[in-house]
């Protein structure tokens, strides 16, 4: 998957957050029919990635298909505001350059789009989206023909084949009510492929048997007909929040973070029930709550679902984590034998590994999973489901499950936070220091090892980490800080290093 950035009127880039720019703004349908014919020429001329790309007929070959006479692309959309009007845009300046479209009758989760896209000969899929965004803002997402995060050479090929455009190239486009008539674009319903999809990967009988009592939260975005129905669907009884459309989402940011769901922990606690499972606006990361309403570090979820997949499944294969991730699942890994590869920040890492086929789980600290036999991309229902169904085979608590892995592999007290520069330092200059001349020990602790795989990592010989990474514009130079510790006092200490780090204190 692939978020694309603009700056400027016409200038569009592809930025670490990609396209987020303000409605009507920067986002309007002149740029976004912009970022269509770009993805139209990108499928028909790459040559990799394109119609007669190598990767794309390998593809196809293994799967047993022959290759489609003219290119197909997938589109869906969010609950933003005007998100399907965007989404017909698109679809518009695509079959406008003689390419089929199918597009959703209705709002769907990337999971939902990635799924569409890596079970059909479709060439790529792009969604009308913005994450966890406040709801001003909207985007644009583009996944490859693998249903899966974009690469950094698929991104520099789109963003030049961008800048490249004519005004009378950007302004073609079909009318959609004729390209439906004419059959260039197809409305599709995406839900019910990717329910057969999950119900193929979760044991929808053991999890009815469970008989569990939770709660659903969609946070009023794309997945807010799809969450619920499909844990119905695996026999829970679910009480459901916020799935009317609001595009405002009800005044906060659609992320999955404690702060964001207190309505949800309020229904758990009241009601008694067993889980609380909550997806972001376009349903790639999810938010889980215990039965006492405790939100539950994406970090630790990670390594829950790895072990469950392993024990109770049966299913085998390597595990990948980015580098600021938890180690949990590392101990976790170890004990069960899996081999554990680490990446740079960014899904794309993961979800290119993933790709190969040799990967049982694949997954970030910031709620991003995915898992063995599904898509290269995070999606936020399936493990929402997950959970759902680790907690069936457990037949236990999830805080009874937790406790209970605490024991077996200890604590792994996570942290993440964003700290500004102060004014009298330049990110160039503290990156330099940090190269030069990197604490050689933190919180009296020695340094065991610094990894440099993205950022810096400082790792002590106990496995307690510190981790900084530059995020943010040169105008707001901000600093991303990680640790993990085995105690809530050397999580505080490792912190208070952290933060006498960024303001050049070493």
């Amino acid at each position: 998957m692939l978020y694309l950035s603009i700056m400027g009127n016409m200038n569009i880039k592809f930025g670490t957050s990609g396209w987020r720019a303000v409605i009507a703004d920067d986002f309007n349908a002149n740029t976004v029919r912009r970022v269509a014919h770009a993805a139209a020429e990108h499928v028909k001329q790459h040559p990799d990635y394109g119609i007669k790309g190598e990767e794309y007929l390998v593809n196809l070959q293994n799967r047993g298909l022959r290759p489609p006479s003219n290119p197909h692309l997938t589109i869906t959309y969010d609950t933003r505001y005007m998100s399907e009007d965007f989404a017909r845009t698109a679809a518009e300046a695509i079959t406008a350059d003689n390419i089929t479209v199918s597009i959703s009758k209705e709002e769907a989760p990337v999971g939902a789009l990635a799924w569409q896209v890596a079970k059909t000969n479709s060439l790529g899929g792009l969604m009308i989206a913005a994450g966890n965004s406040p709801s001003y803002i909207s985007g644009v997402k583009w996944l490859p023909f693998w249903g899966g995060p974009a690469l950094d050479e698929i991104a520099a090929d789109l963003e030049s084949r961008i800048s490249s455009l004519t005004i009378a190239k950007t302004d073609k486009r079909t009318d959609y009510a004729e390209g439906v008539e004419t059959g260039l674009i197809k409305e599709e319903d995406f839900f019910t492929d990717y329910r057969k999809q999950i119900e193929s990967l979760i044991d929808i009988e053991t999890v009815r048997k469970a008989k569990l009592k939770v709660a659903s939260d969609p946070l009023y975005g794309a997945g807010r007909k799809y969450l619920r129905p499909l844990l119905e669907t695996a026999g829970a009884q679910v009480i459901s929040l916020h799935e009317e459309r609001d595009v405002l989402f009800g005044g906060q940011e659609p992320g999955t973070g404690i702060a964001n769901l207190a309505e949800l922990k309020d229904v758990v606690i009241k009601n008694r029930l067993d889980l609380g499972l909550a997806c972001n606006c376009d349903g790639d990361r999810f938010g889980i709550l215990d039965s006492e309403g405790n939100w539950i570090s994406p970090n630790v979820i990670l390594g829950l679902i790895l072990e469950h997949l392993v024990k109770n499944k049966g299913m085998t294969g390597k595990a990948a984590r980015s580098v600021m991730t938890s180690h949990f699942m590392d101990a976790v890994a170890k004990n069960y034998g899996v081999e554990v590869r680490q990446t740079k920040v960014g899904f794309k890492h993961i979800g290119n590994l993933m790709r190969s086929g040799l990967y049982l789980l694949g997954g970030e600290e910031s709620s991003g999973l995915t898992i063995k036999n599904h898509t290269a991309e995070r999606d936020g229902i399936l493990t929402c489901l997950l959970i759902a169904e680790l907690v069936a085979y457990n037949k236990k608590p999830l805080k009874k499950i937790i406790e209970e892995a605490e024991k077996k592999y200890g604590k792994f007290i996570t942290t993440r936070s964003y700290l500004p520069l102060p004014g009298f330092m330049q990110m160039e200059t503290l990156i330099e220091k940090l190269q030069n001349y990197p604490p050689l020990s933190l919180a009296d602790k020695s340094v065991w090892r610094i990894d440099n795989t993205d950022g810096f990592k400082f790792i002590m010989k106990d496995g307690s980490w510190l981790g900084l990474r530059p995020s943010g514009t040169n105008a707001e130079p901000v600093m991303r800080l990680y640790t993990e510790a085995k105690t809530p006092e050397f999580s505080r200490k490792l912190n208070e290093a952290g933060k006498k780090i960024v303001n050049g204190k070493f």
